[in-house]
């Protein structure tokens, strides 16, 4: 009987590479580099610094002395904190009532563009009746006249009423704008009409159903009128210019247009209270920032 060669695989012994094996690869071999950000952000960080930097200039401004502000060719870099600007902006006696009536103002604003926005938005987007289409047209032509052109009626209308130099003034012409209404019919009209039908099986009226089901699923349509109408208001200064004579209904930014002089300018003074004006704004843009964009990118798809 003929003894039989062990086979490698029987005794363990290592199989030996062939012409055919696969060649090992290197550690890295196809593998992609990846990086932590974006390509675009080489791009991008370099042109938000471009924009950033009138506000980092504000900032460094107010913290300078005026003859730092008033040096040619002006200083970059503050030799040292000087808070003397904001020492007499906030030690003006009136300052607290600009802010307060700018505040009033602004939140008024915001929170009936959000009522009436809503009801006119839901109307145009989802209700049919005569001239609709054709007063959604007026509507939005009126966005595209200036300001300027309508400052004159507005100001013989508020005449009328008795509400020149009052806060009354300023709030009325804000009470609602078309870019509201246009915006939220825009995103009403992305929303399934399933859902409202569905509501009004169960008997749900319009109202019922705007406030209970379209309303808590337009939260990022609503964040960015809220933000886009306080922006609007806050920053507001030719209206408030016509409308109020007297310091006591001043809004902050007719008050800061008192520290500049005739003869004289306190710069220092002017960027802080222009750096105290723009805290409330950061801030209610980057509540909203999520809200805001995803509100921007999913309105105005739908015609």
């Amino acid at each position: 009987m003929t003894a039989t060669s062990p086979s490698p695989l029987s005794t363990g012994a290592p199989r030996q590479a062939g012409p055919s094996a696969t060649p090992a690869r290197a550690p890295f071999a196809g593998r992609r580099l990846r990086l932590p950000f974006s390509a675009w952000h080489l791009l991008l960080a370099p042109l938000a610094l471009l924009f950033a930097l009138p506000l980092i200039w504000l900032l460094l401004s107010s913290v300078m002395s005026d003859a730092e502000i008033n040096r040619f060719p002006p200083a970059l870099w503050p030799s040292g904190i000087h808070l003397d600007g904001y020492r007499y902006v906030l030690g003006n006696a009136m300052f607290p009532r600009w802010f307060a009536n700018s505040l009033i103002v602004s939140a008024v604003a915001v929170a009936s563009n959000l009522v009436l926005g809503s009801l006119g938005g839901y109307a145009f987007a989802r209700m049919r009746f005569a001239g609709s289409r054709t007063l959604m047209t007026l509507m939005l032509a009126t966005m595209v006249v200036p300001f300027q052109l309508t400052m004159i009626p507005t100001f013989l209308v508020m005449k009328k009423l008795g509400l020149i130099d009052t806060l009354g003034a300023l709030i009325v012409p804000s009470l609602v704008t078309p870019f509201a209404v246009f915006l939220l019919r825009q995103f009403f009209l992305s929303l399934p009409r399933e859902l409202e039908e569905a509501a009004w099986i169960d008997g749900c009226s319009r109202l019922r159903v705007l406030y209970s089901i379209v309303l808590p699923l337009s939260r990022p349509a609503l964040s960015t009128v809220a933000v886009l109408t306080f922006l609007a208001t806050w920053n507001d200064l030719t209206w408030p210019l016509i409308a109020i004579n007297h310091d006591v209904h001043y809004t902050l930014q007719l008050g800061l247009t008192t520290f500049q002089g005739q003869h004289h300018t306190k710069w220092s003074a002017v960027m802080a209270g222009n750096a105290i004006t723009i805290a409330p704004v950061l801030l209610a843009f980057l509540a909203a920032q999520k809200s805001f964009i995803q509100s921007i990118t999913s309105s105005g798809l739908k015609g």
